[in-house]
């Protein structure tokens, strides 16, 4: 496995006993909401598929930064057979503009563009940490609104949805569904049809591979009755 990649995971490999809460404009965002919101469905593939592959994501993580282009990978060789999903788990106590960025995802999904943000962000993201939106003190003015005027939003909308109650809830619903899972918060975390896969099962000495994901996406079509 390349240097680069093993530095990042010394790094980020950390067992979490929760979600903390932190500071800074435009970041604020708490765990154990009691509002009835639902987990977020944000999905894209084959919608009708019988496999279904959940990604619990963090768009500061470098880690999810690592596998991004993969993923791209992944979603465009089995666009129409797999399902993809994707939920927000901010590690906050290390990842300080991780819960903005699930904001910003989340405002641009009530305009119909959670995925092009969500591209956005971890094509814009630094794996050092050192510049760009990771590392601002006010990222929602000083990127995603820029972000937002690339996928053509309304941008006076997107920075009311992303101050919202809603948008901080269905994040904290998103982190709830996860924790009932029963794994260690980090990320990324998969689950295939509900079934958590190690990530060592999606990397290969490189890094993550489309061939490991293949390997592991084929062996679920077929047992589905389904081809690639």
């Amino acid at each position: 496995m390349d240097k680069r990649f093993l530095a990042v995971i010394g790094v980020i490999v950390v067992v979490f006993g929760g979600i903390l809460l932190f500071g800074g404009k435009h970041n604020s965002g708490s765990t154990g909401s009691t509002s009835n919101a639902q987990p977020t469905n944000h999905v894209t593939g084959d919608l009708s598929s019988k496999v279904t592959l959940v990604e619990y994501g963090d768009f500061e993580c470098p880690i999810c930064g690592e596998y991004y282009p993969t993923i791209k990978q992944v979603e465009q060789k089995y666009d129409s057979t797999v399902k993809f999903q994707f939920r927000n788990l901010p590690l906050s106590s290390i990842h300080p503009n991780a819960f903005a960025g699930a904001r910003a995802a989340e405002a641009a999904a009530n305009q119909g563009q959670f995925w092009g943000m969500h591209d956005l962000l971890y094509e814009n993201q630094d794996p050092n940490g050192a510049s760009g939106w990771v590392a601002s003190r006010d990222p929602l003015d000083d990127y995603f609104v820029g972000y937002a005027k690339q996928l053509k939003l309304n941008v006076a909308t997107f920075k009311k949805d992303f101050a919202s109650s809603a948008a901080n809830n269905r994040i904290n619903a998103d982190i709830n569904a996860f924790s009932k899972t029963g794994q260690q918060e980090a990320t990324p975390t998969f689950f295939l049809n509900g079934k958590y896969v190690s990530n060592d099962k999606l990397v290969d000495s490189n890094g993550p591979s489309l061939a490991a994901f293949s390997k592991v996406l084929d062996a679920a079509l077929k047992s589905t009755g389904q081809s690639s």
